[in-house]
């Protein structure tokens, strides 16, 4: 069953969403060359801790994990598409990074990822870096697209496969192959709720949509495939073709306005 929550309840999580925006931007400005990953989970951690909140990472431990995650921010660079587990890396410019976060603040969850290219724009006069910067840059704006194609699908009496199937019809009408491994889940009290959001699916399927439901929205892709393999640290799952990947998030609430973007950065 889905959960749902009455619209005071929803009024209690925005908090919770805004501190997840709030991080997410630090951690953006942050994320320049010769930062180390482990840095930016640093300064994510003393944010947690001044604002009160509660990691969703730190002891995570699913079936999938190889062992509790140990950090408090997934850090996925380049060919790392879903779950990168920060370590003793420094950022260089041109990196694909995508930044994905979660907390409990005041007993609700808010999760939430953005993909940036590490120092911006590149305007350096090597054709290949420009090449590159050119096809990331393409990457993160179809996740944008299919990520805002499926909240604008979260909307009372429709159906959970119109999210799913508006995600898919904009990746795969760009070129990219969807991989419904991972994908978007409810969230409420805890990180991973019913139901379960492939980014792939068939429109007019699935439970219908009702006030109250809160999800988390989440297209990923990878450039050339949609096979993944997971890496020696048990965690990061990277693409098998070496390609690179982009991951976008927002928590997202069902309201008889319409949706309502919990995670909202601008």
């Amino acid at each position: 069953m889905i959960p749902r929550h009455r619209p005071s309840t929803v009024e209690e999580m925005k908090p919770v969403g805004a501190f997840v925006a709030q991080v997410l931007r630090t951690l953006e400005a942050a994320s320049q060359p010769g930062v180390s990953l482990l840095e930016l989970d640093s300064l994510a951690h003393t944010m947690i801790n001044e604002a009160g909140a509660i990691s969703c990472y730190l002891d995570y431990h699913p079936s999938f994990g190889a062992s509790p995650f140990g950090k408090v921010l997934c850090t996925s660079v380049n060919d790392a598409a879903l779950h990168g587990l920060p370590h003793a890396y420094d950022l260089e410019a041109g990196d694909l990074l995508s930044l994905d976060f979660a907390v409990n603040l005041n007993g609700w969850v808010a999760d939430s990822a953005l993909t940036l290219i590490v120092g911006g724009a590149d305007h350096d006069s090597d054709q290949r870096r420009l090449d590159q910067h050119r096809l990331d840059q393409r990457l993160i704006d179809t996740c944008e697209q299919a990520l805002a194609a499926g909240i604008a699908q979260a909307r009372v009496g429709n159906r959970l496969g119109d999210i799913s199937a508006a995600i898919g019809a904009v990746s795969k009408g760009a070129g990219y192959r969807v991989n419904t491994d991972f994908g978007g889940h409810g969230v409420g009290r805890t990180m991973h709720e019913d139901p379960s959001i492939p980014n792939d699916d068939s429109p007019g399927t699935g439970p219908k949509l009702k006030a109250g439901m809160v999800f988390a929205i989440e297209p990923w892709l990878m450039q050339s495939t949609k096979e993944i393999f997971t890496d020696s640290d048990g965690w990061t799952l990277r693409s098998v073709d070496g390609s690179r990947s982009a991951h976008v998030e927002h928590t997202v609430a069902i309201t008889e306005k319409g949706p309502l973007v919990l995670t909202k950065r601008d």
